[in-house]
């Protein structure tokens, strides 16, 4: 069994889109992906962006993301992403003084309420000391996690 310890990548698209007045308008929106390589970035999104849309895109850029983790929810309202900066508090044995290290995490939610009550209900589950140092919405449209193809259930060899 092969792990994969992949990255996050954003990656820009631009395309014409057919508006509400029924008026073509250049866009350029930006979604995320998870990616061992950058090559692999852009051919994922490639991939994933031909499902919706119909005509010519283009990949205008693709740079790593500085997100941890990102935290998905089940609710039907999580329509947004939100950046959320946590501070992880440790204390120094030698100095007893307390450092602080900051995390980038990526959260899906509804309001900005919900991204908070979010992230503590993930981090209430650790043994973490942390605060909140940010929050804030993304112009995110999607996040598109790797799904390992399903393969057809033959068996891998034949006794």
């Amino acid at each position: 069994m092969r792990s994969r310890t992949a990255e996050w990548f954003e990656c820009r698209i631009r395309y014409e889109k057919t508006m509400d007045d029924g008026l073509q308008k250049k866009v350029t929106e930006t979604y995320t992906v998870d990616a061992l390589s950058f090559t692999e970035a852009e051919q994922r999104i490639m991939e994933e962006m031909s499902n919706y849309i119909s005509g010519e895109f283009e990949v205008a850029d693709i740079k790593k993301a500085a997100y941890k983790e990102i935290f998905f929810s089940d609710d039907e309202m999580a329509d947004r992403w939100y950046k959320t900066k946590l501070q992880f508090i440790t204390i120094d044995e030698k100095t007893e003084k307390e450092k602080r290290s900051n995390v980038n995490y990526l959260v899906q939610a509804g309001t900005l309420n919900s991204a908070v009550k979010n992230i503590d209900e993930v981090m209430g589950g650790t043994m973490i000391d942390y605060v909140i140092a940010s929050v804030a919405e993304t112009t995110l449209m999607d996040v598109f996690e790797y799904h390992k193809k399903e393969q057809n259930d033959k068996p891998e060899f034949e006794g």
